[in-house]
């Protein structure tokens, strides 16, 4: 079995369940949406001491937990699942992936950098058709995937790809692809 040496952030017992069914790690759960600030204390303790893997589900939820994790412990790293390989009929969440999936997105974690200079714009975006456009949805959805950073809104997408430092002829290379 695989030992990850960070502590993995997830949202609920059921994706430690999961975790640990695959790997010997330690996790904390956030039990939803409303960080506690006994949990962000115990998660800035965990940086310091081992690091921080955040995992959560590719929702509305799990990115809210993601980003306020992320604003509140900085320097965490992040692994991003895509939805379709972590979802049941009804339901979707890191409780649900298989082991490939789990393997692929704890073998590429992405470090954001608030601090890193906005390259990239909302205009930049919608010419390249990730906003504002029919399909621009999927597009979103590739570009997530071939750079692992899930899924999201077109604000979202910006944020996340300003914060890795890519460029809009790397996002170009991207969707050319």
């Amino acid at each position: 079995m695989k030992r990850i040496e960070q502590v993995i952030v997830v949202e609920g017992r059921h994706d430690t369940e999961n975790l640990k069914k695959y790997y010997d790690c330690e996790t904390i759960e956030t039990h939803g949406t409303c960080l506690s600030e006994f949990t962000i204390r115990l998660i800035q303790r965990a940086q310091k001491a081992r690091g921080v893997i955040v995992f959560t589900d590719p929702d509305s939820p799990g990115n809210r937990i993601r980003h306020a994790v992320n604003e509140a412990v900085p320097g965490c790293l992040n692994a991003y699942i895509d939805k379709e390989l972590a979802k049941t009929a009804h339901k979707v969440g890191v409780e649900h992936a298989g082991q490939q999936a789990l393997e692929d997105a704890l073998s590429h974690l992405v470090k954001e950098r608030p601090d890193q200079e906005e390259e990239l714009t909302m205009q930049d975006l919608y010419e390249l058709g990730l906003s504002g456009r029919e399909n621009s949805s999927q597009l979103r959805e590739q570009v997530g995937r071939a750079l692992h950073l899930g899924n999201g809104n077109a604000r979202t997408m910006c944020s996340r790809l300003n914060s890795l430092g890519i460029t809009k002829e790397k996002l170009q290379e991207v969707l050319n692809g």
